[in-house]
């Protein structure tokens, strides 16, 4: 199995941003982490991270006929970006959204997800955790 995996803005400053939400390990030991999470599941894995709603838009579009779905940690745009929620409608792959902190025990605005409304299931507050079982959920699907 095929997976891309996506990431939104300000993941590239894991370690810096707000550590005691999102913990101290930095973007490059998230990139790991997946990867040798892909690897012992048996998948391969794109991961591509941006602070650009639309070039996030058109890397789900892209993945039409090239991946078999994808994880996706839209960041702040989870509660703002119809954009994204309709792209992985387009496409219509499976999609799992994951979030490294419990967005619902935050402020209220974060109650409310986009993406998430285009996705089989949503994995959230478990840190790094959270991608190897949305990985691991796609896979049984």
């Amino acid at each position: 199995m095929n997976i891309l995996v996506l990431n939104g803005p300000n993941l590239n400053m894991l370690g810096i941003r707000e550590p005691e939400i999102y913990g101290d390990r930095n973007y490059a030991a998230l990139v790991q982490f997946v990867q040798d999470a892909a690897q012992e599941l048996g998948c391969q894995v794109d991961i591509r991270q941006s602070n650009h709603e639309g070039v996030l838009v058109d890397w789900i579009q892209e993945a039409y006929g090239r991946f078999d779905g994808i994880v996706i940690n839209p960041a702040a745009y989870t509660h703002t970006s119809v954009a994204i929620l309709d792209a992985l409608k387009a496409v219509a792959l499976p999609a799992v959204e994951v979030h490294l902190s419990d967005v619902d025990s935050r402020e209220p605005f974060r109650h409310i997800s986009y993406a998430g409304m285009a996705c089989k299931k949503t994995f959230k507050g478990l840190g790094f955790q959270g991608y190897k079982e949305a990985l691991k959920f796609l896979l049984e699907l």
